[in-house]
């Protein structure tokens, strides 16, 4: 759904160079610990506690003392995502678990939650082996790459079958394709956007170009080809190339699932993200504002995060059982309310979204927000105590 296109740095020996450029400064440590890294993002400065730490799992402290929404990242050197956090609210406070290997990275603020972002090289030392990592975990990664590619993999055909309705000039069949093409993709969203290159070229928003880019010429995927099937209510040769170039980057994902880096805290934190796209883009209407199929992608998301937690559940539920009752509870409280949009729960022919009215959407946003405190706290619990 966002644009990621961050400018590959150099590692810590730039670190000063860096902050003369960018604003982005260091701040005197004052973490408990020497794996706890404080974050404090303003709408100019990105500062961290330290540039060295261990290896291995690793908390972010972040505090948002800006007047901006804003987004932080690790990045690996050539910007893959190690983690992320969303929607971070001025004057909010967020705690992001990670693991993390022996290396150079980048910590990335964003406010606005746009551009490149600014950095701060730091490297996290050590063998970067995970001490003692419960067998059961390894299972639930083995596990979600699986699940991660089989969803990739039940894409391609189903999107074959929008971009050839698109070619052909049928729009009727093409608007009944669209939605079905997209499932697989939300549901393991943050695996495709940890590559940071696909997820602009697939499921980039109008809104979401960078400063400097051509609307014509570089907005490409899905939500291009819905406005010419909702809104413009026509399909032309450019339509046609643009189907065409969608099954290419898709088939681009599918190859690189297998290599994407999966650990139990990104599958943690993914389903956080997995929250956090459905609170800031599908409860607001705003990413199928055309065809209005939200509830479809709302679904999927859902779907994606409680996968992730169902496999990290037996590891979580005997680190944090409390939070374990909490987020069944929550699960089961959204799946619910969903299903009052769709006369099969089986099926995800989901009632279109512009069908609903504020007071449901609220009552949908506060069933996100329920679910997504808890879930926030997920990575926290699959660390071995």
């Amino acid at each position: 759904m966002r644009a990621v296109r961050l400018s590959v740095l150099t590692a810590a020996a730039t670190a000063a160079a860096l902050a003369a450029v960018t604003g982005c400064t260091e701040k005197g440590s004052s973490a408990g610990g020497d794996r706890v890294i404080n974050v404090t993002a303003t709408d100019d400065k990105c500062e961290v506690s330290k540039k060295e730490f261990p290896a291995g799992h690793v908390e972010l402290a972040i505090e948002n003392k800006g007047s901006k929404v804003t987004e932080v990242y690790i990045l690996f050197p050539d910007d893959r995502i190690v983690t992320e956090r969303e929607n971070i609210g001025p004057g909010t406070q967020q705690k992001v678990t990670a693991e993390v290997k022996a290396g150079d990275y980048q910590i990335a603020c964003k406010p606005g939650m746009k551009g490149d972002g600014i950095r701060q090289a730091v490297t996290a030392t050590g063998g970067g082996a995970v001490a003692q990592r419960d067998p059961r975990l390894d299972k639930a990664v083995a596990a979600y790459r699986a699940y991660a590619q089989a969803q990739a993999d039940e894409t391609l055909p189903k999107a074959e079958v929008f971009a050839k309705a698109v070619k052909d000039g049928d729009i009727e069949a093409a608007k009944a394709a669209y939605a079905p093409s997209r499932i697989g993709w939300e549901r393991t969203e943050p695996v495709a956007e940890s590559f940071g290159d696909i997820d602009p070229k697939v499921d980039l928003r109008e809104d979401g170009l960078e400063e400097g880019q051509d609307l014509k010429k570089d907005w490409t995927g899905w939500h291009r080809l819905e406005r010419s099937l909702w809104k413009d209510k026509k399909l032309t040769d450019r339509d046609s190339e643009l189907a065409d170039q969608l099954i290419t980057d898709l088939k681009d994902w599918q190859k690189r699932v297998g290599k994407a880096e999966i650990t139990p805290t990104s599958m943690a934190n993914g389903a956080k993200e997995l929250l956090d796209e459905v609170a800031t883009g599908k409860v607001t209407g705003e990413e199928e504002r055309y065809s209005h199929t939200d509830l479809v992608d709302f679904k999927a998301n859902v779907e994606g995060a409680q996968k992730s937690y169902e496999l990290l559940k037996p590891v979580a539920k005997e680190n944090d059982a409390a939070l374990v009752t909490e987020l069944d509870k929550q699960f089961a409280a959204l799946n619910a309310l969903l299903d009052k949009y769709r006369a099969d729960k089986t099926s995800y022919d989901f009632v279109s979204y512009d069908k609903v009215g504020d007071a449901d959407r609220k009552e949908l946003s506060d069933g996100v927000n329920a679910l997504a405190e808890p879930l926030s706290k997920l990575a926290a619990a699959v660390v071995v105590k």
